[in-house]
């Protein structure tokens, strides 16, 4: 895989996408879809089950919101790899204990909590764990290259102890003919790998639905009873939680840029010695500290902001097909007649009371996660491509906008009554591309927020200076406009002590800023606000699409979702105008320094 630029092992990307990216939402899936029978055939309840089951997922989305930015927080002082073992260890353990209650209140509640608090951390070291597949730290600071722990260096980064007093002599004979970001294109292998992400999960659920689910069938065909049925399948999934935990635990050994992390800085204050990942000025900021930290980076840093709320629009999404379509469906069959209303007391009674709308749910959302799946990759190659303007996310934000806004306008979603139409399914198709568009382009602005890839953002200055400074000293400076080349002062004699750069360089070339280091040390505290985002819109679109739904009309969440995917849609728009104006400002004001 190296020719795609990433900078971890071949072990350790198999075990990310393997391991966290697959399983991170397999086990939720199985739960979610077995609650209901641990209800019925383990407790014995068999009233109010919807209501208990509502109430257990609710507390679930409270304690993420909460567990989501902690656990990367922690991250950030103990690693990653500690985090997500910890996390799939948590998850199989609560498995084992979720059948052991034996009331849903409190028994049951406290293992859907211990539950949610283990899946939190999975899922938010799906995001941590990113960019330390394409570690580098080339533009943020040439002093801090990183490596394995084997002293192996992960990228070919020049060690530049002053750009003042180093000559050109001994800079050219250390420094790359091309400036390491253009080598690697980081950015572009953060956005194939989230495009990979994007279609593991996609697979995780899958794989949920086709294997996990069906366990306590097969149980029963051997001769148990439907409570031991329901018992066993639970044991045998959180045994694989555990099998994964381990596998994490070997396959994310010696990650880039964690070689300092563990147990031992978990209360400290101070750097521990420092290191070529790890620059000795680097405070340890304390835990509220890096949380507030990563909040103010969405507004500081525009890839981290889009990413943060395409998270938002993302996750909201995901309910709005999972939840709201078979909603939808139901309803119309309900309000036509053409059902009568399901058992409450019965989960499945759906199944039997209306099948038509049943069979038409499944295949919509069948329809709209199909197309998510299959466009995963394509939206993770064109995020890397077209990463300019960040055109793939105005794209999925685009396809929001029209898709759900043509679903809520629908007067039917059955194609085979007099008011639907086949269309359903293109409009359903649209909801995908939005779906899968809004996660992969925003694990992919993420990782280039935390590598500090801006493009030509507000830190391209520092890959310009260093681009400078790795060229041809003799060659003619062209602006990024792509005006006529002009003419640089020539370095006439490379003697040892000549400064290369001279005292009279602007002080934007002569220096890196500081605000263009690398982000990686708060990789764990954006992924873990990235979740927070994520869990703030799962909570505003079922509540209020929810109270919307009834009090309003059915099509109420779908205007919702669009006026998300609008607002996604014009904070994209801006920002990329935003940066044509930087743009073209910047290249006028190089065009001035050659002419000088």
């Amino acid at each position: 895989m190296a020719f795609l630029g990433f900078t971890a092992t071949r072990l350790q990307i198999a075990t990310y996408l393997l391991c966290i990216a697959l399983f991170s939402i397999s086990f939720l899936v199985f739960l979610n879809s077995s609650v209901s029978f641990v209800i019925i055939q383990r407790i014995g309840q068999q009233d109010n089950v919807g209501d208990a089951v509502g109430t257990l997922g609710f507390a679930d989305e409270l304690i993420a919101l909460v567990a989501c930015p902690s656990w990367g927080v922690l991250s950030d002082r103990v690693g990653v790899r500690t985090v997500a073992v910890l996390g799939y260890a948590i998850v199989g353990v609560s498995l084992w204990v979720f059948v052991q209650a034996r009331n849903v209140y409190p028994q049951l509640l406290l293992a859907r909590l211990f539950f949610s608090f283990g899946a939190a951390a999975t899922a938010t070291m799906v995001t941590a764990i990113l960019p330390t597949m394409t570690f580098s730290n080339s533009l943020a600071d040439p002093r801090t290259p990183s490596r394995h722990p084997n002293n192996t260096s992960h990228t070919m980064t020049p060690s530049i102890s002053s750009e003042l007093t180093i000559t050109p002599a001994s800079f050219m004979s250390r420094s790359p003919t091309t400036p390491p970001s253009r080598n690697q294109n980081t950015g572009a292998s953060t956005s194939q790998l989230a495009g990979l992400v994007g279609t593991f999960t996609g697979l995780g659920a899958l794989l949920a639905l086709g294997i996990f689910l069906p366990l306590p069938t097969h149980f029963q065909k051997g001769g148990a009873s439907p409570s031991t049925a329901i018992a066993d399948s639970f044991y045998v999934v959180g045994a694989i939680a555990i099998l994964v935990s381990f596998v994490c635990l070997l396959g994310l050994r010696g990650l880039p840029g964690e070689e300092e992390k563990g147990f031992q800085r978990l209360l400290s204050t101070k750097s521990n010695k420092p290191s070529e990942s790890t620059p000795s000025d680097r405070p340890v900021l304390s835990y509220p500290r890096l949380l507030l930290t990563s909040i103010v980076l969405g507004f500081k840093s525009q890839n981290i902001g889009l990413g943060y709320l395409g998270g938002f629009v993302a996750r909201a999404s995901s309910v709005a097909i999972s939840l709201f379509i078979p909603l939808f469906t139901n309803a119309y069959f309900l309000r036509t007649g053409l059902c009568s209303p399901a058992d409450p007391t019965d989960p499945s009674d759906i199944k039997h009371a209306c099948p038509r709308a049943y069979l038409l749910a499944a295949a919509l959302t069948g329809t709209s996660q199909l197309v998510a799946l299959l466009s995963a990759p394509l939206f993770g190659y064109l995020s890397g491509r077209y990463k300019r303007f960040n055109v793939p996310l105005l794209i999925a934000a685009l396809a929001g906008v029209v898709g759900y806004t043509a679903f809520g306008a629908l007067r039917s979603p059955d194609p085979k009554s007099g008011d639907g139409s086949v269309a359903i399914f293109a409009i359903v198709a649209l909801l995908g591309l939005s779906q899968i568009g809004c996660i992969v382009c925003s694990l992919a602005l993420l990782g280039r927020g935390i590598q500090n890839d801006e493009g030509n953002g507000e830190d391209s200055d520092a890959a310009i200076a260093h681009s400078d400074l790795n060229g041809d000293l003799n060659a003619p400076h062209v602006s990024s406009a792509g005006a006529t080349p002009l003419p640089s002062p020539p370095v006439l004699q490379h003697e040892e002590t000549e400064p290369l750069i001279p005292a009279h360089t602007p002080s934007h070339i002569r220096y890196l800023p500081p605000s263009s280091r690398s982000r990686t040390h708060l990789k764990g505290s954006i992924a873990g606000t990235y979740s927070l985002a994520g869990g703030a819109g799962i909570l505003l679109l079922t509540k209020a699409g929810g109270a919307l739904f009834d009090s309003v009309g059915p099509g109420s969440p779908f205007y919702m979702m669009a006026g998300f995917n609008l607002v996604l849609l014009f904070v994209g728009v801006g920002v990329g105008a935003r940066e044509a104006l930087r743009g073209r400002g910047r290249g006028v004001e190089r065009m001035g320094f050659g002419e000088n």
